[in-house]
């Protein structure tokens, strides 16, 4: 929750800290990139270290280096300070976030996931609605530096809870050397793919720093690809990548966050340079989405226990497709919004749900960092393709907004491909044998005798 509220605080910081530190547009831009790059290249690496040496360590580390991050920044002199800190601050939030829903797994048997997992999503739901207006109000009461030492209480706060909560301790895996080769790869091919589509708003899709960027990051991928197969103890274990329904949780999330952001950044533009409205008023016509999807989080989970993640999964990313089509001729109010809204729930609820709860025993770090990587190489994508077909294109933006919001339609609704590999029917007791455990093991997550972990360990 806290890396949502800062994510959408800080949008409304920048123009603040442009004029008060004197910095140029590029460098107010680099604020938001560099955070981004740290945040998702790391992530996998971070959910790794917390599989290796335990997720409340991760977790205690990672929350109270963002709040020592974010303090920093309230107190920096020059923008390039808060760029580097900004960076430092994409990196304890890496640490943070896998080690979030691994804690969900240790808490939770597969079969009652859902109800959490509903609630972590509601929460990130009204932080990220809450965002913008709080950040409109320090940044007008109390100046820019504001939204960062908010996160300070906040940070110490968590880091209290987690000290405080007790959750079972699985048997940790991976007791080979760290696979730092590995970890390397990945960092540096997500940090080029995430570069790269930051950079598309600005170049297109065809310039040389877009190419570079994108045949860059291809090539360091097959190289990822190559080391992993032949590493002893792989950064991403063979048991994770043979599993169907985490790996289509995770396509699906892709897709979905992609859609989402990208129709945001559509309407945003439509709203601010078409019809004029100031950065305040935006955040409030955007309201009624996030009302919906923090309102129906809770309803996808139950509906997801009764019917399965198959069906809510389809049905969801149906609604993301249809909503953003919706909204051509709306701009992100009325019917289209709320159906986006709800379909959007749906979708996180019902992926996350499978991805933390059909992890492999031990591996719940490395796929919470997995799944936390799609939800932020997904916006990145999604605000390319619509920057690409046209959105935010100075006084064109108006015009070039239905074929934006017509793509992002057509890029949810491939998501319906990996939602009909998810799990079919209800998470049950049979379910928790699917991942070894009994169902009346509430939090164990040992691996079973000879299982991927106990291979990988030897």
């Amino acid at each position: 929750m806290i890396v949502a509220l800062d994510g959408t605080v800080l949008v409304m910081a920048q123009p603040g800290m442009r004029r008060d530190l004197g910095a140029s547009v590029a460098q107010v831009q680099w604020t938001s990139t560099a955070y981004l790059l740290t945040v998702a290249a790391f992530l996998v690496v971070a959910g790794r270290l917390g599989d290796r040496y335990g997720h409340p360590r991760l977790a205690i580390i990672g929350v109270l280096g963002f709040a020592a991050a974010s303090a920093g920044i309230a107190l920096a002199p020059g923008v390039g300070w808060v760029i580097a800190l900004r960076a430092a601050q994409g990196f304890f939030g890496a640490l943070l976030q896998p080690a979030t829903l691994a804690l969900l797994r240790l808490a939770y048997p597969p079969d009652r996931l859902a109800g959490p997992v509903a609630v972590r999503t509601s929460a990130i739901g009204v932080a990220a609605a809450a965002g913008p207006l709080l950040g409109g109000l320090l940044v007008a009461h109390l100046g820019w530096r504001a939204v960062f030492v908010v996160n300070v209480p906040l940070a110490l706060a968590i880091a209290a809870l987690i000290l405080a909560v007790r959750v079972p301790e699985p048997e940790r895996t991976g007791a080979g050397r760290p696979p730092l080769g590995s970890a390397a790869l990945l960092v540096a091919a997500v940090a080029a793919l995430v570069h790269a589509l930051a950079g598309v708003p600005a170049y297109g899709w065809t310039a040389p720093p877009t190419l570079l960027g994108l045949g860059g990051a291809a090539g360091l991928g097959v190289l990822l690809v190559r080391w992993e197969r032949r590493a002893a103890h792989p950064l991403v274990p063979a048991a994770v990548a043979r599993s169907m329904p985490v790996m289509a949780a995770m396509a699906l999330l892709l897709t979905a966050s992609g859609a989402l952001s990208g129709a945001l950044f559509t309407a945003t533009f439509l709203l601010q340079d078409v019809r004029g409205l100031g950065a305040y008023d935006t955040a409030l016509r955007l309201l009624p989405l996030t009302a919906v999807m923090v309102a129906g989080a809770p309803l996808a989970g139950f509906a997801q226990r009764r019917f399965g993640a198959r069906r809510i999964a389809l049905a969801g990313t149906g609604l993301v497709a249809l909503g953003i089509a919706g909204l051509c001729g709306e701009a992100l109010t009325g019917v289209g919004g709320a159906v986006l809204g709800a379909g959007f729930a749906a979708v996180m609820v019902t992926a996350t749900g499978t991805v933390v709860g059909d992890a492999p025993p031990g591996y719940a770090g490395v796929v919470g960092g997995l799944k936390q990587t799609a939800t932020n190489v997904g916006p990145a994508f999604g605000i390319a393709l619509a920057a690409g077909a046209g959105a935010g294109a100075g006084a064109g933006a108006g015009a070039g907004a239905t074929p934006a919001l017509l793509a992002l339609a057509a890029l949810a609704a491939v998501g319906l491909l990996p939602a009909a590999l998810l799990p079919g029917r209800p998470r049950g007791a049979a379910a928790g044998d699917l991942v070894g455990e009994d169902a009346g093991q509430r939090g164990e997550r040992a691996p079973a005798a000879h299982g991927p972990a106990d291979r990988e360990r030897r």
